[in-house]
């Protein structure tokens, strides 16, 4: 019998041991850079004539791996593979389902290092949130499992007399999952196995600039006793493949963690009813934020600053859940726009190889263009008081920024900008920093720093955020304690690692039988 439910514990890296084990695993990933992973198409490896090849982004010149490139081709014999393999795979006992992902989740923990280490040079992640990726992943593998074990039985519902019904969840069919580069093994996981282990056939398409970590992971999947067919992996062009599968009329479900512009292109596209389609596409959609941290008048200063400079710019601000708006009453804020300046200014860049980095790159070219795009008109729309600095000489290097001064409606406090750039707004009362708050398109977290208990319960019912949380950052959601889901365009509020994420990945069947 599996063991309550317990989040995987985040390495401590003050330990010289923990930090010997890590520079050991860097190493162990270093000396196996620039492999080749193929498509996995039914169990089979499937050599391509195109490739994607993934690079280090601290470091250009460093070639992480290359994996296939799916065609349109690719794409169909992946899906009638999936097709096919879903009609024993439905019927397969949930708890063995459950079983592959303890198995798999043993697996990834006994390679946590190694797989937080391909964090680092694929992702471009510090020690800090490589490791807290993997756990994650882990944490993912183990919640989803317990998770099914209990739905396995369905939900009690009511019988009369001489006759039994029953409330059973029944598997939807085949599972599309377009997983992100930002969490390259946790979401990638997380959004891998909740089909997967509801009974669902997978078609995984990675991100193109993180594949190799999904490669890695769907050998512990088939390490772990998944039958072929069961998950397939098709990284492949968005516009080609993704499309493809999205519109094919045998997806049942489509999982998606991304941008906004192309997260709704995808919800339009799923929501039509193509040729021999049976069905209505079921679709989960994740699309990222512009969040805020409002600090009160007599919140805990150091508090507050600890949370808007966490909130910024943990792993560069490359977060769904970053605090990139800060909304400060006007009594304090000059005092904590100091102490921000001072935090900011403190906090180390570099190739996260080296534990001492607080930050590394953002992932790519297209990244630190369009970042210092939002540099160049932070500058028009508010005052720069630290950072603004750039290089991508060597690899994507932004310095830490922060405006101040800047207008609630400016782009800057608007637009998702994706990169370690924070913009600092000013309120003359709580009912203001709320408006703040709220006035934008978004609705995925938030965080209040406040010693007012009026102003706690008030800001429960107007916030309007997924997740709000109170007098800490507002990133790091643990799976099974925060589950992770935004209002408005945030997404479809599935919220991942929660107790009614694996219900939308099924479909729920009611069974009456006369005695």
């Amino acid at each position: 019998m599996l063991q309550p439910y317990k989040h995987e514990p985040f390495t401590d890296f003050t330990v010289e041991e923990n930090q010997q084990a890590f520079r050991k695993a860097i190493q162990k990933v270093e000396a196996s850079l620039g492999g080749h992973y193929p498509l996995i198409i039914n169990g089979e490896r499937v050599e391509t004539e195109e490739t994607i090849t993934s690079v280090n982004p601290a470091n250009k010149e460093e070639i992480v791996g290359t994996v296939g490139k799916a065609s349109k081709s690719h794409a169909e014999q992946a899906i009638e593979a999936a097709s096919t393999t879903f009609e024993s795979w439905r019927k397969t006992n949930p708890e063995e389902r459950a079983n592959i992902l303890v198995r798999a989740a043993a697996i990834a923990r006994r390679r946590k290092h190694e797989f937080s280490a391909l964090l680092v040079k694929e992702g471009g992640k510090p020690w800090k949130e490589a490791d807290g990726d993997t756990a994650e992943a882990i944490d993912f593998m183990e919640y989803y499992a317990r998770q099914m074990i209990e739905l396995a039985h369905g939900k009690p519902v009511n019988s009369r007399e001489g006759e039994q019904n029953r409330y059973i969840y029944t598997p939807t069919g085949v599972a599309v999952v377009i997983s992100p580069w930002n969490f390259a093994f946790a979401i990638m996981a997380g959004t891998t196995v909740a089909p997967l282990v509801t009974g669902n056939t997978v078609l995984l398409k990675p991100a193109s600039t993180t594949p190799v970590v999904a490669a890695k992971f769907v050998e512990v999947l088939e390490e772990a006793g998944v039958p072929k067919g069961v998950v397939n992996y098709v990284p492949g062009s968005g516009s080609e493949v993704g499309d493809y599968l999205v519109d094919h009329p045998k997806t049942s479900l489509v999982t998606f963690t991304g941008s906004r512009d192309v997260g709704t292109r995808l919800y339009e596209r799923a929501a039509v009813v193509q040729k021999e389609q049976n069905h209505l596409k079921r679709v989960i959609v994740e699309m990222g934020g512009k969040d805020t941290v409002v600090v009160d008048k007599g919140a805990d200063i150091d508090i507050a600053v600890e949370a808007i400079t966490v909130s910024a710019f943990g792993f560069s601000g490359q977060k769904c859940s970053a605090g990139s708006r800060a909304v400060i009453h006007e009594d304090i804020y000059d005092k904590v726009l100091e102490k921000v300046i001072q935090q900011t200014e403190a906090l180390t860049v570099g190739d996260p190889v080296e534990h001492g980095n607080y930050m590394g790159p953002v992932i790519d070219q297209a990244a630190f263009d369009k970042i210092t795009s939002y540099i160049t008109i932070g500058k028009e729309e508010g005052r720069l008081v630290a950072g603004g600095d750039s290089d991508d000489s060597k690899g994507y290097f932004i310095r830490p920024t922060v405006f101040a001064d800047v207008d609630p409606n400016a782009r800057l406090m608007q637009e998702e900008i994706f990169g370690p750039v924070l913009a600092i707004s000013k309120a003359s009362n709580f009912d203001e920093a709320l408006d703040i708050a709220n006035n934008t398109e978004y609705g995925l977290t938030g965080a209040v720093i406040t010693n007012n208990r009026e102003h706690i319960e008030q800001a429960k019912q107007d916030f309007h955020v997924g997740n709000l949380y109170f007098n800490r950052n507002c990133t790091g959601a643990i799976v099974g304690y925060h589950p992770f889901g935004g209002f408005k365009m945030s997404g479809t509020d599935s919220k991942a690692g929660g107790p009614d994420y694996l219900v939308l990945h099924m479909q729920a069947k009611t069974i009456s039988e006369m005695y």
